[in-house]
């Protein structure tokens, strides 16, 4: 019987590089570039294209029609795509906005570009549409012609073909079908509640044009033209009555503008309500943000700190009641579309702001406003403050409660814990810190109301394999779970939660691979020993910076400091720069080497400040708990060496790492 050869490992050498091309990237991971639940986005993409035209005076039409096919028309009466040759593409315009990633028209910003405000910004939006569709047609109307040209899944199967318009053509706008590839896709069905919500919002952010969705099918049209903005859609939103009228407003930078460019800033529409779930929209130059992001923080800075300043001018605040900005933001209800020139969106589908001058600008004008109508409305004031000195006083009863519960345990608090001086736990956060210089920065640069600050010694200990009822001989083990105030646990145990202290437990660690290690030791002793904490929402990932960019004034925007977490976002900063016109290399790059070399000022900006951090909530997502477990046990089992050697060897060459 002749043995079994073994099987040749893979060989890693020149030819395992593959280098994908054209729209192969989105094909091989869509998920990277859309929602690829349903193929909405792919369409929003088209729409938010039109709603651009109309955002910039050129449209006052937009049309969508769902045929019988499952395909999708997006119509506009706007400019049409250019269809002449590029300058230096040498190739038609219209095809390369449809099948090159990072080409389109919204880049060149300022005087002379296309466009000054849009939602699509990234330049990879209808390239991803056309790679994820069966077929694509695009029809240009301008200039007296009529421009068609026909796709098959990102590739032109119809060249392009000109013809004079005729007697029934429209002047000018375009027109976009889409068959969405549903292979792509778990369901090829269309949410309509989305879409309808979608589109009646986009009818909202631009009084005066009008929004039509046809069914093909149902033979239904539905049609939106508002010419109320802002307050009557918020209006007809609202559960439940508004305490007092709504408050709404708009302010907008000048060309004389210090800090901001001339038409940054942001329309508003605010109610209070006693009760109801709150209704809370936010839109970034008609896109809609539905994580929200910095222009909701600023929105709700600049509330707050207008409340805060009325209730200390007319002496309304109780003795002992420490107000809090979710105190006067917990019953607010709001629509809010800001106006932003570059912004920087979390993630290719946009759904967060992350640019950190949007907390700046919505403040700026939200807080004057409010101040000067609290002032001219006292008695809608008064009712206010009534309203968020409540919400305080309840927040505080019931930290106390809790306070009392866990005051008759016997655990002493590590002495190296730097704890907040809130006992509201939902408010709270604690930061693991990995090293001593970094919790000293840390320490300094808190809110030492509600953020507490625990340094880690050097590496934790890989608790995959330890006993439970040995973990406690590891002193930094022992402090985590003393600080947090859970005891370790299994994934079916039932663990005693009262004793809970930080609604948030953060894992702060360098940006470099040494703190990528030390950020996974932590998260496999939570996993491995605190399940419940990942369960119930409480372990977050906080992600400080690993660059930081000091560019020159330019213009009228003065010298500033950007931020960068990784290689991705420097280039994507360097690129900007240099449209922005900064002479090549004036700026200065400055690489992080540890948290220990930020000021606390510095940590408090890029990493502990709730507006402008990033912190990534830490969740099972689609995977069970079981084959989570079966993937860290490959990854941090002692007896696994084989099967991560196996591992690598398959995946290394599709992973970047810093060295």
């Amino acid at each position: 019987m002749a043995t079994k050869q073994p099987t040749p490992p893979p060989q890693y050498s020149e030819g395992s590089i593959r280098v994908l091309k054209g729209l192969e990237p989105v094909k091989q991971r869509p998920g990277m570039y859309t929602r690829t639940d349903n193929p909405l986005h792919i369409l929003q993409e088209v729409l938010d294209n039109a709603a651009d035209e109309a955002l910039a005076g050129h449209g006052k039409k937009i049309g969508v029609t769902l045929h019988a096919d499952g395909s999708v028309t997006i119509d506009d009466d706007g400019r049409g795509i250019p269809f002449g040759m590029h300058p230096e593409e040498k190739a038609p315009v219209i095809e390369l906005v449809f099948t090159r990633l990072h080409a389109g028209g919204k880049f060149d910003k300022g005087s002379g570009g296309a466009y000054s405000f849009s939602g699509g910004l990234h330049g990879v939006g209808v390239s991803v549409t056309n790679a994820l569709s069966k077929r694509m047609e695009a029809t240009s109307h301008r200039e007296g012609q009529v421009a068609r040209l026909v796709f098959s899944g990102g590739d032109v199967v119809e060249k392009l073909t000109l013809r004079k318009q005729e007697s029934g053509d429209r002047k000018q706008g375009t027109s976009v079908r889409v068959w969405p590839d549903a292979k792509y896709f778990e369901t090829s069905a269309l949410p309509m509640n989305e879409l309808v919500h979608l589109l009646r919002s986009k009818a909202v952010l631009m009084p005066g044009v009008s929004v039509t969705l046809t069914n093909e099918k149902t033979k239904d049209t539905q049609n939106w033209l508002y010419k109320g903005g802002l307050r009557d859609y918020l209006m007809q939103s609202l559960h439940g009555d508004p305490v007092i009228p709504l408050f709404e407003g708009d302010g907008y930078a000048d060309s004389n503008h210090d800090s901001f460019a001339e038409g940054e800033g942001a329309a508003w529409a605010v109610a209070f309500t006693e009760d109801g779930q709150p209704v809370r929209e936010s839109y970034v130059n008609l896109i809609p943000t539905s994580a929200g992001g910095t222009h909701d923080s600023g929105l709700r800075d600049g509330l707050f700190t207008a409340v805060k300043s009325f209730i200390e001018l007319h002496a309304l605040l109780p003795k002992g009641v420490k107000l809090m900005p979710e105190d006067v933001f917990a019953r607010a209800s709001y629509v809010l579309s800001a106006k932003v020139l570059d912004p920087q969106f979390q993630g290719q589908i946009k759904e967060r702001l992350n640019s950190r001058d949007a907390v700046r600008l919505v403040s700026s004008y939200v807080r004057p406003t409010m101040e000067l109508w609290l002032n001219q409305h006292v008695e809608y004031g008064k009712k206010l403050a009534e309203l968020a000195i409540k919400a305080a006083q309840s927040r505080q009863k019931a930290g106390q409660k809790v306070e009392k519960r866990k005051g008759s345990g016997v655990a002493v608090l590590p002495g190296k814990l730097t704890d907040c001086e809130s006992k509201d736990i939902a408010y709270n956060e604690v930061f693991l810190v990995e090293g001593d210089s970094a919790g000293g920065s840390a320490k300094m640069g808190r809110n030492k109301e509600n953020q507490a600050i625990l340094p880690l010694r050097g590496k934790v200990l890989n608790t995959w394999e330890v006993e439970r009822d040995r973990l406690f001989a590891n002193n930094e083990i022992h402090d985590i779970s003393v600080a947090v105030g859970v005891d370790p646990h299994g994934p079916n145990d039932s663990p005693d939660m009262s004793g809970l202290r930080y609604g948030k437990v953060c894992i702060l660690s360098d940006a470099d691979v040494d703190g990528s290690h030390i950020q996974v030791l932590l998260l496999t002793l939570f996993f491995r020993h605190f399940p419940k904490l990942i369960e119930t929402g409480h372990v977050f990932v906080a992600r400080p910076p690993l660059f930081r960019v000091d560019a020159p004034a330019r213009g009228k925007k003065p010298a500033s400091k950007v931020y960068a977490l990784d290689d991705g976002e420097l280039t994507a900063i360097l690129d900007k720069l240099r449209k922005d016109g900064v002479r090549e290399g004036s700026w200065s790059i400055s690489r992080f080497k540890g948290l220990g070399e930020m000021s606390a000022e510095q940590l408090w900006d890029t990493t502990l400040n709730p507006d402008t951090r990033r912190l990534m909530p830490v969740q099972l997502g689609s995977l069970d708990f079981a084959t989570t477990e079966g993937l860290i046990t490959q990854l941090m089992g002692k007896g696994e060496a084989a099967a991560r050697r196996e591992l690598m060897e398959l995946h290394g060459d599709s992973i970047e790492i810093d060295v």
